[in-house]
């Protein structure tokens, strides 16, 4: 089965091929100290990928593929997602944490009912 190509737009403008091993870095560098493997972020990068092709679109902006790692990092491993999050979210301060702190309690109250 043939793919179309999958590139991602950098900030400086450079234009580069996706790499799941890209992807596998930069989240691995959130779950240092979590009892993530190797395997699962092997798995989030696939699913990244996948998600991202939905789109249809051939190009994405390295913004946007961060923010696309989040949903899948979040259900991997909360600590790594906030840690992830502070990033490509750009929290200034200890409210913005609280906030997604607040939201996650939130998601798991009503998962609970």
């Amino acid at each position: 089965m043939e793919t179309a190509s999958l590139n991602v737009i950098k900030r400086s403008g450079v234009i580069e091929p996706f790499s799941r091993e890209k992807v596998i870095s930069g989240v691995r560098k959130a779950c240092q100290g979590r009892p993530v493997t190797e395997a699962d972020l092997a798995v989030l990068a696939q699913a990244v990928e996948e998600a991202v092709r939905q789109t249809g679109s051939s190009q994405i902006d390295t913004n946007d593929l961060g923010l696309a790692i989040l949903e899948p990092l979040r259900t991997l491993d909360e600590v790594a997602y906030l840690r992830f999050a502070s990033v490509y979210q750009a929290f200034d301060s200890l409210e913005d944490f609280e906030s997604s702190i607040a939201q996650l309690r939130a998601d798991h109250a009503a998962a609970s009912e």
